[in-house]
């Protein structure tokens, strides 16, 4: 016989793929929104039966346990990040091309075009105060009632971060999700025209004023500080393709990145003659058929969740 808690654990089973896109908007991180929505549960389940009949909408009481949860965590993670070694670059989120939908929480919170690469890095640019404002009222539709009472301030001010975090947000003005299927052929081409040299056909592909950050956070190797224009990202990865085995750059396999085509390029062990390659993960953004942006995250701390995703 079902029992009020079953119920209870069913329903909440239901919102989980909101509360994951959620706190993951909110963090970056697969293993604090992870972390966030379980602490949600504990919470919800730990309630006496008074209290839990008392609560009218579910979704609503679990959105603002779990945003003041990542809201905490935003705040300590100012410290960590002031201590981090390179550029910072959200977790991504892997799934690899073909597979069905799936009712994977972190599968279908990222369909959102709120959830792509370029736009969690526009995110991470807002104070925590602006990024929770802005995300809740604009994505979740949240009451800036409901925010200020998260946030600890008054309806003015909730309201203040969330037109702050807004401007911030259209001034970075991320752009449209481009085509899969033209995605992959830019990327194919971008990848066989770096195997081959090609620096004509690299030109084709790359803008002009592209960009490349890394995020190794000190454990990998990738770009230290970010790589400005098509002449300095060239040579950067013409100096790659001299210390790396191009067999085990090869061996990179297109994969769906926060939605979009991007790359997952698995380890390879160092040889007489090159270097040891870390696992990386690719994204890119594109606009207007070239390349405008690339995102290298090769943070191993940070690609637990994609590995086991991309099916290695």
């Amino acid at each position: 016989m079902s029992t009020a808690l079953d119920e209870l654990a069913g329903n909440f089973a239901t919102l989980r793929p909101h509360l994951v896109s959620v706190a993951y908007r909110l963090t970056g991180a697969l293993s604090d929104a992870e972390d966030a929505v379980q602490e949600s549960w504990l919470r919800l389940s730990g309630l006496d039966e008074r209290r839990r009949s008392a609560i009218e909408d579910h979704k609503g009481w679990l959105t603002t346990v779990v945003s003041r949860i990542c809201l905490d965590r935003l705040r300590s993670a100012v410290v960590r990040r002031e201590r981090y070694v390179g550029e910072w670059l959200p977790e991504p989120v892997l799934g690899p091309l073909g597979t069905p939908a799936s009712e994977d929480p972190l599968t279908v919170a990222v369909r959102d075009d709120g959830m792509r690469m370029a736009a969690m890095v526009v995110l991470d640019r807002l104070t925590a105060e602006q990024r929770v404002a802005f995300v809740l009222h604009d994505a979740f539709s949240v009451p800036f009632g409901e925010i200020a009472e998260i946030l600890g301030c008054t309806v003015e001010a909730a309201r203040q971060h969330g037109s702050r975090g807004r401007r911030a947000v259209a001034d970075a003005d991320p752009p449209p999700r481009t085509a899969l299927a033209e995605q992959q052929q830019i990327i194919e081409k971008f990848m066989t025209a770096m195997l081959t040299g090609d620096i004509q056909a690299v030109a084709e592909v790359l803008h002009p004023d592209v960009v490349l950050v890394g995020d190794g956070g000190g454990k990998a190797r990738t770009a230290v500080h970010t790589v400005t224009g098509f002449d300095k990202v060239t040579r950067l990865f013409q100096g790659l393709m001299r210390m790396y085995d191009p067999a085990g750059i090869e061996q990179a396999r297109l994969a769906l990145v926060n939605g979009d085509l991007g790359l997952y390029i698995p380890p390879q062990s160092a040889s007489e003659q090159y270097r040891a390659l870390d696992e990386h993960v690719d994204a890119f953004v594109i606009r207007g058929g070239k390349i405008v942006a690339i995102y290298d995250m090769a943070n191993p701390d940070k690609l637990t969740t994609a590995r086991s995703r991309a099916g290695s």
